[in-house]
């Protein structure tokens, strides 16, 4: 069920000015014909919804998005969802090593090229980017005694990664449609070929002939020659399970419950992560390429209400997730839209989230110590909390046509989990904080 925000009082006509200026900017920007009547348009009985963000972390990675997805509803209440999907990455990303008090050289991930980071700072591979094509249909239709059954795929195209996925969704409506309960499944394989292949775990990272160290000079300009790689490209495969429960509670109410969980199994390393071997005063010895368990079982509790106020709309939700590597998270994520008239609302938005770290991960390795069956020293595997904050502007623009724009800012704070810095590293920030920009401009016709 959707909640529908209550009529309000017209905008002035500076503001329905203003209004149609931005529309108009803005469905170019889209490649869309603001102008195009519907009776011209032979896409009429379709509704579509577009959308660019851009995403920019500072000093890190920057990310855009182009979203397009069209839904016809059809004489018998089927609908056909559809929907591409478009991003382009760039930046730097965190390899997973320490920062030193000298100048580091790693291999790319190719191992055709190398990159230097200066003393004192984090380890950031600048050589990183991306791009990704995914696409995606959906077909929904009621059956007799009112259930609804949904089935759907999914493709998605990175240079170095290949995912295919496929739904399936059943649903039943109770108390006069006021109950639903729904079950699903989802399937998915996905094939990793990483630049440079994929290396021995655990293995350390090859200069020429040599282990790299922190302390490496490579004057010389010689590439890695000999990378320890096990294959080419290696494949995990997803299974998806999901129960819910919605109940409309009265006509301003509505929650919903789900349960699910994930089981994946084959390759889950990232093949671009390095651990960082120190000594006892904390200088590097060498990188050895990180390792993970071969398979994740994930249980996720959510639990979502909409409240239908005079005015407004609140949306509030909380999930709560652990899983078999011990990372266990906490989000709760608000949403509160406030109309300001018939032509527009704004919608500020919360959302925090915060996890505990995996039980094999590490931000180094000690020299002299056991080599770990499982190690990494990703931060997205630490300690985190995380908030976003933002808020966004929407212009219902009639005809079944609207815009918004979307302006957020995200922080997230990596934690020690414990671990002494021995040395040089005590003068280290091995948790740095991470501080980005989102904004987004959507539009709907």
């Amino acid at each position: 069920m959707q909640l529908i925000q209550s009529p309000m009082p017209a905008q002035n006509s500076n503001k329905k000015a203003l209004k149609s200026l931005l529309t108009t900017a803005t469905c170019a920007l889209l490649g869309v014909n603001a102008s195009v009547e519907a009776n011209t348009n032979p896409l009429a009985d379709w509704k579509f919804d577009t959308a660019l963000m851009v995403y920019s972390e500072v000093n890190r990675v920057s990310a855009a998005e182009a979203i397009i997805a069209g839904t016809k509803t059809f004489k018998n209440d089927e609908i056909l969802n559809l929907k591409v999907t478009l991003d382009a990455l760039t930046g730097a990303s965190a390899n997973g090593a320490v920062g030193q008090p000298n100048v580091q050289t790693f291999t790319s991930p190719s191992g055709g090229s190398n990159y230097r980071v200066d003393a004192n700072k984090t380890p950031l591979d600048d050589t990183f980017k991306d791009t990704r094509a995914q696409a995606s249909a959906q077909w929904t239709q009621p059956l007799a005694n009112n259930y609804t059954w949904s089935v759907g795929g999914n493709f998605s195209k990175e240079f170095d990664y290949l995912s295919l996925g496929a739904n399936t969704n059943i649903a039943k409506d109770f108390n006069k449609k006021n109950t639903t309960l729904s079950a699903g499944l989802a399937l998915a394989y996905d094939q990793i070929k990483p630049s440079g292949g994929i290396a021995d775990p655990l293995t350390p990272m090859l200069f020429g002939n040599e282990v790299i160290s922190g302390t490496y000079d490579d004057e010389g300009g010689e590439n890695r020659s000999n990378k320890v790689t096990i294959a080419n490209s290696d494949n995990k495969n997803t299974v998806d399970l999901l129960f819910g429960l919605t109940q409309v509670i009265n006509r301003r109410m509505i929650v919903q419950f789900n349960y699910s969980f994930s089981h994946i199994n084959g390759y889950l390393n990232d093949p671009y992560k390095l651990l960082s071997v120190i000594n006892n005063n904390g200088l590097t010895q060498q990188y050895l390429y990180e390792n993970r368990p071969g398979s994740r079982s994930k249980h996720a509790f959510f639990a979502q209400t909409k409240y239908h106020f005079a005015h407004s709309i609140l949306d509030a939700s909380y999930r709560y997730m652990t899983d078999d590597w011990h990372i266990h998270s906490h989000t709760v994520d608000l949403h509160y839209r406030m109309n300001l008239s018939q032509d527009n609302y704004i919608e500020p938005h919360i959302r925090y989230y915060t996890q505990t770290a995996a039980d094999f991960y590490q931000p180094f390795l000690q020299e002299g110590s056991t080599v770990p069956e499982f190690a990494s020293a990703d931060y997205r595997l630490g300690d985190m909390d995380t908030y976003t904050v933002g808020i966004k502007y929407g212009m219902p623009l009639g005809s079944g046509k609207s815009m918004a724009f979307r302006l957020e800012y995200y922080h997230q704070t990596p934690k020690n989990s414990g671990f002494s810095q021995p040395g040089v590293l005590a003068e280290q920030n091995l948790y740095e904080n991470i501080d980005a920009v989102i904004a987004q401009v959507s539009y709907s016709f």
